[in-house]
């Protein structure tokens, strides 16, 4: 359930390994171990035996294979984290809470556990005080019951939460500008739902923070799967490729055939000479543009309309309107003089069509409208870093395309989650604190009991 809608993921978008989750093929060893121990040591009737970190109770009493146990489930970084995957880790909880009887039969106790749960977007502060988390989870029952679960219930919260928070961190870097998400590449593809679930909780967080109106862009079908997103693009290099290096014809075609609520995003770096490969292009569609229009086509006319060019220059080639400098930095790849030199280009095309006299003095601001809608999207490298320093710049860019560095797992952008056991229910009722040295109970205002 994200706090945008209040509506839960549906359990079948993720599509879950139901049996083996139950089995523990999916667990670390040592909780498989631990349940066995458990499960062992309840049918022998156990009672405790050693010394307890309890001192206000008789713990010779406890049989510790039945041991009720409260789970809290954080993250610790810092200053925060924007949280999605809980609904999968619920749902792990409600299919896979149980064990297996003598007759190899599952038996799903779920509900005899208590849980408490955030929704996804939820923000989660840290100050570094390990003792000061935020937990986004709480299990309370029977240990040996959801000892299995930890190792997926983790790792289903920590992809999500990393990536929303990486896609809100960058969003705040652009100032407002749309990111498009294209990672796809970059990881297995059975992952990409997951990846777009948690890029569209970014969005949607961002929006509601700051009050703006970001869209969601994806790149994939699979990346919108989960809420109801399709892919969306234009040309690549490929297609170039396959019109022999010809981008304004490509694009003539590509506007041709294609509907025409379909983007026109020319991809202008593929003789590295993006201005001159953005004004050929421009002056292609606009002619045609042009010609529809005056012909009273308007609806026709749409599909010649320039939404956007894309250079996506290499980071180790110079764009031939680039005067070097001698520094890689402001002469290489897409950098901050070759988006003016494409803006500048772009916003005067509009004088080439008049002096070449295809268009008159009454159509100039028609033309000029057409130049001025022309977007420039950049992509190939751009992380929270280089996205700040083109905005410190005021560099014209209109939308970030992103890949990698929203999938970025590093110190800065570690999200692991941690299961901890804080307290233990014994015989009595009652509820004992019980952690390991420098972790105790936390709280978190959000949490919201789930059952």
């Amino acid at each position: 359930m994200s706090i945008f809608d209040n509506k839960r993921l549906n359990k079948a978008v993720f599509q879950m390994d139901v049996g083996r989750l139950r089995r523990g093929w999916y667990s670390d060893k040592y909780f498989c171990n631990n349940v066995l121990l458990l499960d062992t040591l309840a049918q022998e009737g156990y009672t405790f035996e050693g010394t307890s970190d309890i001192k206000d109770f008789d713990c010779s009493v406890v049989k510790n294979g039945d041991l009720e146990v409260e789970m809290q489930i954080f993250t610790r970084r810092k200053p925060f984290s924007l949280v999605a995957g809980i609904d999968e880790a619920l749902a792990i909880l409600e299919e896979c809470t149980g064990y297996y009887d003598s007759n190899g039969n599952f038996v799903n106790t779920y509900n005899q556990i208590e849980v408490e749960a955030v929704q996804d977007g939820t923000v989660v502060d840290y100050d570094g005080n390990p003792k000061h988390v935020r937990p986004v989870l709480k299990i309370r029952g029977k240990y040996s019951h959801f000892a299995k679960l930890e190792t997926p219930i983790l790792g289903v919260l920590a992809v999500p939460t990393r990536i929303a928070t990486n896609v809100f961190n960058t969003l705040v870097a652009s100032k407002a500008k749309e990111i498009l998400f294209f990672p796809a590449r970059f990881d297995h593809y059975k992952v990409q739902a997951l990846h777009g679930y948690a890029y569209s909780i970014a969005i949607q967080a961002y929006n509601q923070k700051y009050g703006e109106k970001n869209c969601r862009y994806v790149s994939t079908d699979e990346q919108g799967a989960w809420w109801g997103g399709i892919g969306g693009g234009t040309i690549a290099h490929a297609s170039i490729c396959c019109f022999f290096g010809d981008t304004s014809e490509t694009m003539m075609q590509f506007s041709r055939i294609m509907p025409a609520d379909v983007q026109r995003m020319a991809l202008i770096d593929f003789h590295n000479d993006s201005v001159n490969e953005t004004l050929l292009v421009m002056d292609r569609m606009f002619e045609k543009y042009f010609y529809l229009i005056q012909e009273g086509k308007e609806e026709e006319a749409r599909k010649y309309k320039l939404f956007a060019v894309r250079p996506d220059t290499s980071g180790n080639m110079r764009d031939a309107s680039v005067v070097p400098l001698g520094d890689k930095n402001l002469d290489m790849g897409v950098n901050p003089r070759l988006i003016w030199n494409l803006r500048e280009a772009i916003d005067s095309a509009w004088h080439r069509w008049q002096t070449s006299g295809l268009i008159s003095k009454k159509d100039i601001l028609l033309a000029k409208e057409w130049c001025k809608e022309v977007k420039i999207v950049v992509t190939g490298g751009f992380n929270v870093g280089k996205i700040s320093k083109f905005e410190e710049l005021g560099v014209p860019v209109d939308i970030y395309g992103v890949g990698s560095s929203l999938l970025e797992n590093s110190s800065e952008t570690n999200n692991d989650f941690t299961a901890d056991i804080v307290r233990v229910k014994l015989p009595d009722g009652n509820w004992y604190d019980m952690s390991k040295i420098g972790r105790c109970v936390c709280h978190n205002s959000n949490l919201e009991k789930i059952q």
